[in-house]
C-alpha cells in the first residue's frame, strides 16, 4: 500500500452510499480497510466502484458470538465508520462507549441523515430530503420552475462520506496528539449547510435573492449559465469576473457596448436571449476551437462517455480502467505518498479467513467460527 494512509487501519460496517464512499477514499489514500458484510451479499463485480481498494469479512452480526468478533477487529483498527440508524450499533452490542474500553484510540465515524439526535433522528430519509431540509435544494434549478435534484452528490458524497472522511482524517491527527478516540457524527443535512456556506453569507449580506433562477451562481445571469449549440449540444461559461467578462464578450462577437454592467441583474433578461442565440450559431466542437484554453472560462457539457477521453483528463489521468472499468482516480494528490486503487472490489466474504488470521485469530477459531456459520466466506 501506497498514499498517506499506509499503515492506518479502518473497520468499515457495510451500507450504502455515503458510507462506502467514505471507506473508498480511506482506501484510496492508502489506508487498510476492511469492510464487514453481511452473509450472502454481493458478488465480486469490477462496476461496483464504490467498494474498491477493500477486503471484506463477512459476518452474521445476529449470530451468537458474532458481537465478540467485530469486538476483537475493532481493538485492532484505527478508526470505525458505520452508517447505521442511530441506535443500532448500541443495539447490537457495539456502541461507541463498548468500543472505547476495548481500544481508547478508536475513532468512531457515524454517518447519518439526520443526526445522532435531533427530532428526525430516527426517521428514514434519503439524499433529497436531506438537502431540502437544508435550503440547498430550494436553491437548484430553473427560475419559475420546481428545484432540481443534483443527483445524490451534495446530500449523500459531498455533505456526506465527505464529510465523514475529514472527520476521521481530523479525528485521527488529534488521537495522534491526544491518545484518545472520539466519536465523528457526520451528518448529510450537516453537510449539505456547510456546503451552501457562501451562498447563506451572500443572503444575509442582501446579495442572493431566496428564489431559484435569479442569481448569478443559480443560471439567472446570463454569464454564468449552459446554453446550447448547434448540433443539440451544450456548453457552460462562467467569466463572472468584467476582464473574463469582457474577454468573452470580444471572442464571440458581441458588441461590448450592449453587453455592459454585467453584474447588475437588471440586464440579465435582456442579454441572456443575446447570448443564448449566439451560441446557437455554431456547434459545441466550434465553439471548443474558439474558446477552450483561454481566459473566457469556458468548458464544453461532456456527457458520461466523453469526459474520460476529454484530452485534459487524459493528461492528467483523472479517470482510469481497472478491470475493463473506466472509473475516477483516486483523488488528491501526493507528491510522494502516491494514492492509488489498492485492488478491486471484493466479493462478500472474500477476505474472511484471511483477515481474521491477520487480527490475531487462531486456525481452530476460525474453523469453529465458520462451522458454526458466525463468519462466511465467498462462495466461488
Amino acid at each position: 500500500m501506497m498514499g498517506p494512509l499506509a499503515g492506518f487501519k479502518v473497520l468499515e460496517m457495510a451500507g450504502l452510499g455515503p458510507a462506502p464512499f467514505c471507506g473508498m477514499m480511506l482506501a484510496d489514500l492508502g489506508a487498510e480497510v476492511v469492510r464487514v458484510d453481511r452473509p450472502g451479499g454481493r458478488k465480486a463485480s469490477a462496476f461496483d466502484v464504490l467498494s474498491r481498494g477493500r477486503r471484506s469479512i463477512a459476518i452474521d452480526l445476529k449470530a451468537p458470538g458474532a458481537t465478540d468478533v467485530v469486538l476483537r477487529l475493532a481493538g485492532c483498527v484505527d478508526a470505525l465508520i458505520e452508517g447505521f440508524r442511530p441506535g443500532v450499533m448500541e443495539r447490537l452490542g457495539l456502541g461507541p462507549d463498548v468500543l472505547a474500553a476495548r481500544n481508547p484510540r478508536l475513532i468512531f465515524g457515524r454517518m447519518t441523515g439526520w443526526g445522532q439526535e435531533g427530532p428526525l433522528a430516527h426517521a428514514a430519509g434519503h439524499d433529497p430530503n436531506y438537502i431540502a431540509l437544508a435550503g440547498v435544494l430550494h436553491a437548484i434549478g430553473p427560475g419559475g420552475g420546481k428545484p432540481t435534484l443534483p443527483l445524490n452528490l451534495i446530500g449523500d458524497f459531498g455533505g456526506g462520506g465527505m464529510l465523514l472522511a475529514v472527520g476521521v482524517l481530523a479525528a485521527l491527527l488529534e488521537a495522534s496528539r491526544s491518545g484518545k478516540g472520539q466519536v465523528v457524527d457526520a451528518a448529510m443535512v450537516d453537510g449539505a449547510a456547510s456546503l451552501m456556506a457562501l451562498v447563506y453569507g451572500l443572503h444575509a449580506a442582501g446579495r442572493y435573492r431566496d428564489e431559484r433562477g435569479r442569481n448569478f451562481l443559480d443560471g439567472g445571469a446570463h454569464f454564468n449559465d449552459v446554453y446550447e449549440t448547434a448540433d443539440g449540444k451544450f456548453i457552460s461559461i462562467a467569466p463572472l469576473e468584467k476582464p473574463f467578462y469582457d474577454e468573452l464578450v470580444r471572442r464571440i462577437g458581441l458588441d461590448p457596448a450592449a453587453c455592459e454592467g454585467h453584474m447588475d441583474p437588471r440586464v440579465w433578461p435582456r442579454l441572456k436571449p443575446l447570448f443564448a442565440a449566439k451560441f446557437k450559431e455554431a456547434t459545441r466542437d466550434e465553439w471548443c476551437r474558439r474558446l477552450e484554453g483561454t481566459d473566457v472560462c469556458f468548458a464544453p457539457v461532456l456527457t458520461l462517455a466523453e469526459a474520460p477521453k476529454h484530452p485534459h483528463n487524459v493528461a492528467r489521468s483523472t479517470f482510469v480502467v481497472r478491470d475493463g472499468v473506466v472509473q475516477p482516480a483516486p483523488s488528491p494528490r501526493f507528491s510522494r505518498t502516491r494514492a492509488e486503487i489498492a485492488n478491486p472490489p471484493p466479493a462478500t466474504g472474500a477476505d474472511t479467513r484471511a483477515v481474521l488470521a491477520a487480527h490475531g485469530f487462531a486456525a481452530s477459531e476460525i474453523d469453529r467460527l465458520l462451522a458454526d456459520r458466525v463468519v462466511v466466506e465467498a462462495v466461488s
